[in-house]
């Protein structure tokens, strides 16, 4: 979804009704604290109910983790990016996905609001534990599943920092810049968020090396203030 001017004051307004405007915003700790106590309590019932070794939880909560990192770029790559060409269908794409490229400085919408976040997640637990009655390993979902939601709760919170700081180490760079070239040179490159792995297996990283860092764009997809702007690298 191109937009001829990207926004950076402003939001999209999505809904005429102000409570359901309302639900479609959010702050990342309020995410964080909607999942982070299923998170505890499902390694609490793998170790206390379902007697489960630490070995296995800690390869299932890992496997999700990095299972999350492939499902991220997927989602982010052909759902979000879904080339729509029916009036409604372009209405559901801007409204998951492409009022963030319209206004990419509304700190509101950089996570999934709760209510949809929390129907997604338990549609994705009971694919996985159906999946996993069928080769017997419907208990291993306890822990692969957290491990997975704690993959979606890094992956938000790094789209956050993206958007409002500075990389904090200069190795974090190229996937700062991947995700500004995403947003402000070609959408169909870049898809990657917590991590540019799936872009380099699926051809979909930027070359760095030839793209000119454009500071100026920089600082416009930052919500920053005009002080941290002057040191902006």
């Amino acid at each position: 979804m191109q937009f001829e001017k990207i926004h950076n004051k402003g939001q999209a307004r999505l809904f005429n009704n102000r409570y359901l405007e309302y639900l479609t915003k959010t702050h990342p700790l309020v995410i964080w604290a909607v999942y982070m106590p299923m998170i505890i309590f499902m390694i609490y019932y793998n170790i206390a109910r379902l007697e489960t070794g630490a070995v296995k939880i800690s390869l299932l909560f890992f496997s999700g983790m990095f299972f999350w990192s492939f499902f991220e770029y997927i989602i982010h790559r052909y759902a979000f990016h879904f080339m729509a060409e029916s009036e409604r269908a372009v209405k559901i794409v801007y409204l998951i996905h492409g009022n963030h490229h319209e206004y990419p400085r509304d700190k509101q919408r950089l996570f999934m609001p709760p209510v949809p976040s929390v129907i997604l997640a338990a549609v994705v637990f009971f694919v996985m534990y159906f999946l996993g009655s069928l080769i017997g390993s419907a208990e291993g979902v306890f822990a692969f599943f957290p491990g997975f939601m704690l993959g979606y709760l890094m992956y938000g919170t790094m789209h956050y920092a993206i958007h409002a700081l500075n990389p904090p180490f200069k190795w974090m760079k190229p996937l700062w810049r991947n995700h500004h070239l995403h947003h402000y040179k070609e959408q169909e490159k870049g898809f990657g968020v917590s991590s540019t792995l799936w872009d380099h297996v699926f051809g979909t990283m930027f070359d760095l090396k030839k793209e000119k860092e454009d500071r100026e764009k920089v600082r416009d997809i930052m919500f920053i203030s005009r002080h941290s702007k002057e040191n902006v690298n």
